[in-house]
């Protein structure tokens, strides 16, 4: 994923001389094409990130496409203020990318973690929001920011899944929902990110499920969502994010008084990492590896089964 990242930005530069990246000292190895490629658009504002988006928004108004890369720990959470008011408020095109969204820095402990960062962002007005589940959807959503001036936040996990998809996605130009499997099964399976991998696991586990991916979070095309969840007997949604006001809370507002059947959050439960260790253990330790997954939709399903009764 993150070298489909990296062509995108050296294509989208390549393309136009006002695309500029900004960088708070780090993503060296990352952006040695882009260097290489494009010299002059590479701006190094040290470690400094609040001041960077200033200098992102100071760059918008003068006429260029200003991209500002960070950690999600950082970009955008320490500088959630300067994206509000400096490009926000004034409906600026400049671009985030939040590197290592989710856990994926399970060694830094909390610090450099990021559960909250689409939670955060879902209230700012004007800013839209994008998660790609592989290196086909990233590169379908660069796209679609390129073609869409307006603030936008690209959040990307530094842990490869591998694919979900077998091809470039050549026809998602409105970021919609993208169905993996179309078999009107009872169950609707809606990953986003990194969970879109763990939601193809689930359902291969469980079966009876429909697995549709959501690389796009904000504007979400709810009519998509709605004509989806018509009829199913259970929805859940899965998430490398708190389990307030990403994936999962986009869903229960859109189906709110529409929806009735079972719905499950997958996701970070409403605590912090407490313990450091490889990515696994991490994901493990907040109830994200496969097995238990698949334990936390079987007892949901059951205790549908029993109240229905």
């Amino acid at each position: 994923m993150r070298d489909a990242f990296s062509n995108a930005l050296v294509a989208a530069a390549r393309k136009d001389p006002k695309v500029l990246l900004l960088t708070g000292d780090h993503g060296y190895a990352l952006f040695d094409p882009f260097r290489k490629a494009c010299p002059d658009q590479y701006l190094n504002c040290g470690i400094a990130e609040q001041n960077m988006v200033g200098v992102a928004a100071g760059l918008a108004k003068a006429g260029f496409r200003p991209i500002v890369y960070g950690l999600a720990a950082f970009v955008p959470i320490r500088v959630l203020e300067q994206i509000k008011i400096d490009v926000c408020y004034e409906e600026l095109p400049v671009t985030f990318i939040g590197d290592g969204a989710g856990v994926v820095y399970a060694q830094l402990g909390a610090s450099h973690q990021s559960t909250e960062d689409i939670a955060a962002l879902r209230a700012v007005p004007q800013i839209s929001i994008y998660s790609p589940g592989d290196r086909f959807e990233l590169t379908a959503c660069a796209e679609h920011i390129f073609r869409n001036p307006g603030p936008a936040y690209l959040r990307m996990g530094k842990a490869d899944l591998g694919d979900v998809h077998t091809a470039p996605l050549t026809s998602w130009t409105k970021g919609d929902l993208i169905p993996l499997t179309n078999t009107d099964a009872p169950y609707l399976f809606i990953g986003t990110g990194s969970g879109v991998k763990l939601a193809q696991k689930a359902a291969a586990a469980l079966g009876n499920a429909d697995v549709v991916s959501a690389p796009c979070l904000k504007p979400f095309p709810a009519e998509t969502l709605r004509k989806l969840a018509h009829g199913r007997e259970a929805i859940v949604t899965f998430e490398e994010h708190s389990i307030y006001g990403g994936l999962g809370g986009v869903v229960a507002e859109t189906l709110m008084g529409q929806y009735l059947g079972t719905f499950v959050r997958v996701g970070i439960q409403d605590r912090f990492s407490m313990l450091c260790g490889n990515y696994p253990f991490l994901m493990e330790s907040h109830g994200l590896a496969p097995e238990a997954v698949e334990n936390q939709i079987r007892k949901a399903l059951d205790a549908s089964v029993q109240y229905q009764r």
